[in-house]
């Protein structure tokens, strides 16, 4: 059974039932789920037969699929379907025979274009999957991220969602919130910062782009609303600053720091912005002052000296006041 799309998205369903353990699915239930994700992903109502729930289910437990350990349970003349591996699911197997001749297939076009202009990026997740596929004996790399982070399933949704052009309705809660509050999002991109995800979209009542780290994402449903046009490049909207925020009422400012002469090798091997420049050991930045922006200034504790502007002085000596002002 070939991994298409519409395949994978009942793989997924159907993972999430059998895992359940306080649902019964029986056969349409099953169905009715499958249907119900489908027609959310597609845009348009899907139907899915009995047989081809099973032949997924076949295909799930096969080899060449998941090895998913699906149990059939009767229940009077009825029979329903769960895991009987507490802890199973398919996002959790090994990748299987096709899956890894697929990533074969990707790792030759990537070996093709990954020195191309703009296309640095490949080298990267090349050497990820690759890692991945041929693995030695000894873990030989690691790479930064965090498997448990919050809403961090909420990722592949979401990119489908921005690709498809569907309006959301998201439940959000901040830190600072006491209660989850909704909004209508039109989703636009994707962003990973400091080990964190977030989504940048339209917030229909606020009528500006408002971002939202996934980890405080509570539950998303999606909206039968038009779908209103992204008109950011995102590329340009990230340009002058550091992070995720964009304080879109400020104005750049021309920084001027001055570094230990232990850290500055460090910050010159390692540009804090695309914007630095270096010239008579001095180091020039020109972007908006963001919390991400205070945030790595500070973390250089007395190796930086900021010369200008004066207002990032007055901002610095106050948060160090702060510090020093704690019980």
């Amino acid at each position: 059974m070939a991994t298409n799309k519409r395949a994978i998205i009942r793989y997924r369903a159907l993972d999430n039932c059998f895992r359940s353990k306080y649902k019964r699915y029986y056969i349409d239930d099953l169905i009715a789920k499958c249907n119900e994700i489908l027609s959310e992903h597609i845009g348009e109502p899907i139907s899915v037969s009995r047989r081809q729930i099973f032949d997924d289910m076949n295909f799930m437990k096969s080899e060449a699929g998941y090895s998913a350990p699906i149990d059939s349970i009767k229940d009077g003349k009825k029979t329903f379907y769960r895991y009987n591996e507490d802890g199973f699911s398919i996002e959790k197997s090994p990748i299987n025979k096709e899956e890894l001749e697929q990533i074969s297939e990707a790792l030759e076009i990537f070996s093709r274009i990954k020195g191309l202009p703009n296309f640095e990026w490949m080298a990267e997740l090349e050497t990820k999957l690759r890692d991945s596929i041929e693995a030695p004996t000894r873990q030989i790399i690691s790479f930064d991220h965090n498997p448990y982070l919050k809403g961090i399933d909420y990722l592949r949704d979401l990119y489908n969602w921005i690709k498809h052009k569907s309006v959301l309705k998201i439940s959000y809660q901040s830190f600072s919130m006491e209660m989850p509050r909704d909004f209508i999002i039109h989703p636009y991109h994707l962003k990973q910062f400091n080990n964190r995800w977030f989504l940048f979209g339209l917030n229909s009542e606020l009528t500006k782009i408002q971002n939202l780290p996934l980890d405080r994402i509570q539950s998303i449903s999606i909206e039968n609303l038009p779908f209103i046009e992204c008109e950011v490049d995102f590329e340009e909207y990230f340009e002058d600053i550091i992070g995720v925020t964009n304080p879109e009422e400020q104005e750049n400012e021309k920084i001027t720091l001055e570094f230990s002469a232990h850290r500055l090798p460090y910050v010159l091997s390692k540009p804090i912005h695309g914007s630095q420049r270096y010239k008579e050991n001095k180091i020039y930045l020109e972007l908006k002052i963001n919390k991400e922006f205070l945030s790595a200034l500070m973390a250089f504790g007395a190796d930086v000296k900021v010369l200008a502007p004066e207002n990032l002085k007055t901002i610095i000596v106050e948060e160090a006041k702060k510090i020093m002002n704690q019980d």
